[in-house]
């Protein structure tokens, strides 16, 4: 009972001070640009605390999944000075980006001191190489530090992770730092193979549910979905996710798996021949990074860049089709997600991430969310006149009613991936 109480106030604190820092973005801009404020409200239903301020009300409701900010003229045009409709354009934009460029903001600097305080950071500089691997044959030996690969300057770890996932095994100029000189040394990244079926598990290892399966994998052109349960594969019970892992990895080039799963209350027989898939590496150990507060800053900069790359990476991959619409996460799905975390660590991660997510993809140009209105607005200033009122409202009332039923899609989906 502990457990679910600190829960449910850990989902309370993180959406409600999310939301409360995005609605205060649109609250701190508007008074700025003289746009009265009519109600500024944390949370929907019913009000258990008010205040009346010199103009504005201030409210805090019931259920604190959401929030607004009323704002003069807003919802339907007034005319006067204070109201939003009759704001110059600029301010207009200013006010309706200001929520979500709060909650980036607030999520990169919170990750960028999360990195920072952590340490435990790798550096460049080669403890031991791998035997049998590119590095070893090459001639790289303790101590060496890698500058460039391929003329691109080397800043962390992750850079050469990036090259070798797109070097295809071709051929890698190097830059190393040997007793304070340059060399070049030229390898052929190392090869490896691994077996993928595009299947991805429930995290925890006692889970064999397929939380989701990607677009375009040998699982999806063969019938698996999200949310089956694998009960068998090649007529062998597997209780935990490593049992499942194994056995894909273990097979042979070729080799057809037989997998059995459970959907709903059906079981299913779904035959596929893993992929095979490379990985490349040229089979190094680095040694771990002086731990103090600018090498620290260091490493969070550039951590805090590659934070903002997978997000970006995401969104691309939404909009291509390469993630389907039922890998996204509502509420409950953002609940279980806090339930899951263990520590301050991994709270304030999640607190970082679900900040930056949010604040994207409220700009994001689809009617009811501000990037909707901000295109909107562009639109206004383009023709040089607003938009009838009916229209204005008539695709927001359209944009609004989508994201209730994507709203509910996604619920349906958090439901039957935490059940």
């Amino acid at each position: 009972m502990i457990n679910f109480i600190i829960i449910v106030l850990k989902v309370i604190f993180l959406l409600g001070f999310l939301i409360l820092i995005h609605e205060g973005g649109h609250f701190i801009v508007a008074k700025l640009c003289k746009v009265k404020v009519n109600e500024f409200a944390i949370g929907f239903g019913p009000k258990i605390w008010r205040k009346q301020g010199k103009e504005t009300k201030y409210a805090l409701r019931l259920i604190p999944l959401g929030g607004f900010v009323n704002l003069e003229g807003e919802e339907e045009r007034v005319e006067s000075k204070n109201s939003f409709s009759e704001a110059s354009i600029p301010k207009r934009m200013a006010i309706i980006l200001a929520g979500g460029i709060v909650n980036i903001i607030f999520g990169l600097i919170v990750y960028f001191i999360l990195m920072s305080s952590i340490g435990n950071n790798t550096s460049l500089i080669v403890e031991r190489t791998m035997p049998e691997y590119a590095a070893e044959q090459s001639g790289i030996i303790s101590g060496d530090e890698i500058i460039k690969i391929n003329n691109k300057k080397i800043n962390v770890k992750s850079d050469i992770d990036k090259i070798l996932n797109k070097s295809n095994g071709e051929e890698l100029k190097i830059i190393i730092k040997r007793n304070g000189e340059q060399q070049e040394i030229t390898l052929i990244p190392t090869r490896q193979e691994n077996k993928s079926t595009g299947i991805y598990l429930k995290s925890g290892d006692s889970s064999t549910k397929i939380v989701t399966v990607e677009k375009g994998s040998i699982a999806e052109k063969q019938g698996l979905k999200a949310n089956d349960r694998i009960e068998k594969i090649n007529g062998i019970e597997v209780k935990t996710r490593e049992d499942i892992v194994n056995a894909i990895s273990s097979s042979k080039d070729n080799e057809k798996l037989t997998f059995t799963v459970k959907r709903g209350n059906e079981s299913i027989e779904i035959e596929i021949i893993p992929d095979t898939i490379y990985a490349y590496y040229i089979g190094v150990q680095f040694k771990p990074a002086k731990n103090n507060i600018p090498n620290n800053m260091h490493y969070a900069l550039y951590g805090t860049r590659d934070f903002i790359m997978t997000i970006t990476d995401n969104l691309k991959m939404l909009f291509t089709g390469n993630v389907g619409l039922d890998q996204m996460m509502g509420p409950l799905g953002i609940s279980e997600a806090v339930a899951n975390t263990s520590g301050l660590e991994d709270f304030v991660y999640l607190l970082a991430l679900i900040s930056l997510s949010l604040g994207v993809t409220n700009l994001l140009p689809f009617p009811a969310l501000d990037g909707g209105k901000f295109v909107l607005l562009l639109l206004e200033a383009i023709r040089g006149k607003k938009l009838k009122q009916n229209t204005e409202i008539n695709l927001q009332l359209l944009g609004f009613a989508l994201l209730i039923v994507l709203a509910l899609y996604v619920t349906y989906n958090d439901i039957l991936r935490i059940f």
